[in-house]
């Protein structure tokens, strides 16, 4: 890999969260940061929860987000690989975003290595340890007939609720779920300290948590919390043999 290069990533803008004007506010300051990226950037990892809700019918997908879908086609005009990870928020693509906006589609956590060194890249939701309400939750929508039962429904009613189901599980949130809550409660980092006892990695890097986080584990492994676009506008950069977690005030 070519050190003048570089990998960004960035993960849980939201968009769509709590109403049109602040999204497109947020949306128009990603893009802005997307199209900087250019100029140096041979791959851009978008890490999930990029919409605060997405489903595609077959012949219907959301309005808006229009600069962000146009500036992600853009890039991969370019040559640039842009990834694009589903997250809890917005798990429901089934093509649209691959076949209009050319990007790589993860599903799943994702094992990769650049110039040399391991990368585990996940969203990060429903990992570590607890947590089974929700991972019970998680398999009830990756289920196809649920999705099948869903695209029943009227766009204008099914979008309807889900955007209020949505926007209620954010405005929910308690006060101290959006602080770190210390090394032995953070359920991303004690996945991570868990799989390095079995399996090297140089980098962890994770989305979904909102806090933005960096720590070296062990001697070589790095591990990062992405943060969020909705208060802290943070980002990672993988330089060729370092990785860095900024923010951008632009």
């Amino acid at each position: 890999m070519n050190t003048a290069h570089k990998i960004y990533f960035v993960s849980d803008a939201h968009l769509g969260f709590p109403n049109h004007a602040a999204s497109l506010e947020r949306e128009k300051k990603l893009v802005s940061f997307l199209r900087e990226t250019a100029a140096d950037a041979t791959e851009i990892y978008l890490l999930g929860d990029i919409f605060d809700f997405w489903f595609e019918y077959s012949q219907v997908v959301p309005r808006n987000f229009t600069r962000l879908l146009g500036t992600i086609a853009e890039l991969n005009d370019k040559g640039i690989k842009v990834h694009f990870f589903i997250g809890n928020h917005d798990m429901w693509t089934f093509g649209y975003l691959e076949q209009e906006c050319g990007v790589i589609l993860h599903r799943d956590r994702l094992i990769t290595e650049y110039n040399g060194k391991r990368f585990f890249i996940a969203h990060g939701d429903g990992m570590g340890p607890g947590d089974k309400g929700y991972k019970r939750l998680k398999r009830v929508f990756n289920s196809p007939v649920m999705q099948w039962l869903f695209a029943r429904f009227h766009p204008n009613f099914s979008f309807r609720i889900a955007r209020k189901w949505s926007h209620s599980s954010r405005l929910n949130e308690k006060a101290e779920d959006m602080q770190f809550k210390g090394e032995d409660q953070e359920r991303l980092l004690q996945y991570a300290l868990r799989k390095t006892e079995s399996e090297h990695f140089d980098f962890f890097i994770f989305g979904h948590r909102h806090v933005p986080f960096y720590k070296q584990i062990g001697d070589k492994t790095h591990f990062v919390m992405l943060g969020d676009w909705l208060n802290h506008f943070t980002y990672a950069v993988f330089d060729g043999n370092e990785i860095h977690l900024k923010e951008y005030n632009k």
